[in-house]
């Protein structure tokens, strides 16, 4: 088996565990942390959060790591696996202002679901299949389906459209914003991350 084959195996299976364990996080955490990293110590990591508290992040070892990389809207294509983080509108849709592109080993993975977020208050994550596309100058419309229903999707110049590439832990520096999915609480009153994004030269909206 060539090495590229090999390599493309090998995130694919990263890929599918980190979809893994952050589905379970997402089941068992409904608060995410986000900041960024002001300073970092190894695997220990001062974090500045976005509601401005400063706190001692401890990287688990078997942390899932992956990055967010600065995509578009041509990017997203009729059956793409997208998140979405929106706010609901008056007459049922989303208008999105962080949407995220999975990645292929990620689809049946990730659940396509449609639920609650915790940013900001009030707001939505939909996981689900891009079924239609309408676009305009400075954004569109997108017409996306998960298990459970549909939802209209608006699309603006505002909306941060990442997406979803493998991310390694040496990319854990000072400067990079991330946003911690699943993390417990240690003794010494420093979190343990478990399952983390990392801002590729983006600061994450979701």
């Amino acid at each position: 088996m060539s090495g590229l084959h090999l390599t493309r195996r090998a995130l694919a299976a990263s890929a599918i565990a980190f979809a893994l364990t952050e589905t379970a996080a997402l089941a068992q955490q409904p608060a995410r942390i986000r900041g960024e990293i002001e300073k970092a110590d190894g695997a220990t990591l001062s974090l500045k959060t976005r509601e401005g508290a400063s706190m001692t992040v401890k990287v688990a070892d078997d942390a899932r790591v992956a990055a967010l990389v600065k995509a578009s809207l041509a990017d997203i294509k009729t059956d793409s696996f997208i998140g979405v983080a929106g706010m609901p509108q008056p007459d049922g849709s989303i208008r999105a202002f962080s949407i995220q592109i999975f990645l292929p080993a990620q689809r049946g993975v990730v659940a396509d679901r449609h639920g609650a977020w915790d940013a900001p208050p009030g707001s939505t994550m939909t996981n689900a299949y891009v079924e239609s596309m309408v676009l305009a100058k400075n954004g569109g419309t997108l017409l996306v389906k998960y298990r459970d229903g549909e939802k209209k999707i608006i699309v603006t110049g505002d909306t941060v459209i990442a997406a979803v590439a493998a991310g390694k832990k040496d990319e854990l520096k000072p400067g990079t914003s991330i946003v911690i999915m699943a993390s417990d609480k240690q003794a010494d009153g420093s979190t343990l991350a478990k399952v983390l994004y990392l801002g590729r030269n983006i600061v994450p909206a979701m």
